[in-house]
């Protein structure tokens, strides 16, 4: 489980068996969300944040806070997944102080 960032109390990662599409999960005191970054002609164009299976959902304010971090960084942590999953680098996590 590859650890990207921490953030305002989030841990956000990816699972180290995902799939595509590229996507990157939160947690914050045993509840996860995850977000689906879509890409079109190598571009990120959206987001879509939805629920993880058998998980509660992340409390409103934290989920703001996911999908604001997932926003700005949304080109990054594509890159970190071609990283991890295409080119087997190793992800070193980056603790992010105050609000983006």
């Amino acid at each position: 489980m590859p650890k990207l960032y921490e953030y305002l109390g989030l841990v956000i990662f990816f699972y180290s068996n995902e799939h595509e599409p590229v996507h990157v999960h939160a947690r914050y005191q045993g509840h996860e969300s995850k977000i689906e970054i879509i890409i079109e002609d190598g571009r990120v164009v959206d987001i879509q944040t939805s629920s993880v299976k058998g998980k509660r959902a992340l409390p409103s304010k934290q989920l703001k806070d996911f999908e604001e971090l997932v926003g700005k960084l949304s080109d990054e942590i594509v890159q970190q997944w071609v990283n991890y999953f295409v080119y087997h680098k190793k992800i070193v996590a980056k603790k992010i102080q105050g609000k983006l």
